[in-house]
């Protein structure tokens, strides 16, 4: 289907059909095209290929029809002019925003980020002169003040990681782009399905293709989206001559993912609501986030950019870090990882896993008690995991 005869259709439909490229053989499913590189006619076209005169594939470390198929169904489901896709998600972050910025620049990012990014913004960028002012997400004023004459961009994720806090995405833009400045969104905790930064502000948006995209634990990935003018002028030749690219076999297994993402992501929504529902007010439950939930710290925006809620919650357990550990450990059915966005129920502790990085008083600062922790639901039975999660409860 191209991609002018996609766009009329709803994202269900785009996600299974949109970008695919058939080669002579007319197969049904996405061909995967093994290969380093491609054999040109004659020397005059291979000159003309480097020089872009004639169109066509050089070498998979720029572009490769399998990973092209998946880059333009995804540019599609997000209602993007383009995309491109990253070998990970941490390199699909750090080529949006290293392919924005000079020596001499400042960004701006919200606080609560996945403490690999933070790494990406407080430590790897000012090794090359770039200078970041870290502030509340949640605060306007702050993304106000903190805005420079030499402001290059400013990065968030929302929902954030683990807390799922929500910043105002559409009003954080309009401070942004009053500046001169551009907008990264994370949006993995979403998925497009629920959250579309892009209609909302932002001017580029990166996701994890690891966690909802994949779904099911398999392989890793990233991918950056926005206008033809944004990947054109900071992504493309970053991502051409620094090779972060995805494996077509990991672009393969990414298409198949998302035929069934919208299928797998609603059902996990509705579960970890129901989730959500049954743990709130637990005795031995001291604190619970979800979106969507009239309780949620920010459920004013939460009503008016998202769709839905999440595939993830999260909760504070009494008895702190011993508390979170034996809840953890009693647990049955969900099984402990660091991962998300996955078939299968995955519970993490921040504190001690993703978040054991930053010193204690910035995870206070951020809402990360040592009896936190993150719960990704899965395609079980919303029941099962509840009845798991009240046993191991009673462990505390």
């Amino acid at each position: 289907m191209p991609a002018s005869a996609s766009s009329k259709y709803r994202p269900e439909t785009r996600l299974v059909q949109a970008g695919t490229l058939r080669s002579q053989f007319g197969e049904t499913s996405e061909a995967l095209f093994l290969t380093q590189g491609y054999v040109y006619d004659n020397s005059a076209q291979a000159e003309a290929r480097f020089k872009g005169e004639d169109p066509g594939y050089q070498y998979s470390r720029f572009a490769n029809p399998t990973v092209s198929m998946f880059e333009r169904r995804m540019a599609e489901f997000e209602g993007a002019e383009a995309a491109r896709a990253t070998a990970t998600g941490m390199a699909a972050v750090t080529l949006a925003l290293m392919g924005q910025v000079r020596a001499g620049d400042h960004v701006v990012a919200s606080k609560a980020l996945f403490g690999s990014c933070l790494y990406v913004v407080e430590e790897y960028l000012p090794r090359y002169g770039v200078t970041s002012t870290i502030v509340d997400g949640t605060d306007l004023d702050q993304w106000r003040a903190a805005m420079r004459p030499n402001t290059k961009t400013c990065f968030m994720e929302t929902p954030t990681n683990p807390t799922l806090e929500v910043v105002d995405i559409a009003e954080v833009a309009k401070i942004a782009h009053a500046a001169g400045a551009t907008v990264v969104v994370d949006n993995v905790f979403s998925t497009p399905l629920w959250q579309s930064p892009l209609e909302l502000g932002a001017d580029c948006v990166v996701y994890s293709t690891t966690k909802h995209i994949d779904g099911q634990g398999r392989c890793l990935g990233g991918v950056i989206l926005g206008s033809d003018k944004f990947i054109a002028d900071n992504v493309h030749m970053f991502l051409r001559q620094t090779g972060p690219s995805m494996s077509p076999f990991n672009a393969w297994v990414m298409l198949k993912g998302l035929e069934t993402l919208a299928v797998r992501v609603r059902q996990q929504t509705q579960t970890a609501a129901a989730v959500a529902e049954a743990l709130a007010g637990h005795p031995k439950v001291s604190r619970l986030i979800y979106p969507g939930r009239a309780d949620h710290p920010q459920a004013a925006i939460v009503k008016k950019q998202m769709r839905a809620g999440s595939t993830l919650v999260a909760f504070e357990v009494v008895g702190g870090k011993k508390g979170a550990f034996a809840f953890q450990d009693a647990l049955k059915l969900v099984r402990i990882s660091n991962n998300l966005g996955d078939a299968k129920s995955l519970i993490t502790h921040p504190a001690t896993t993703t978040h054991q990085r930053i010193t204690q008083a910035q995870r206070n600062e951020l809402g990360i008690s040592d009896g936190m922790v993150r719960l990704s639901c899965g395609l079980e039975h919303a029941d099962d995991l509840i009845e798991d999660a009240l046993a191991a409860l009673k462990a505390i």
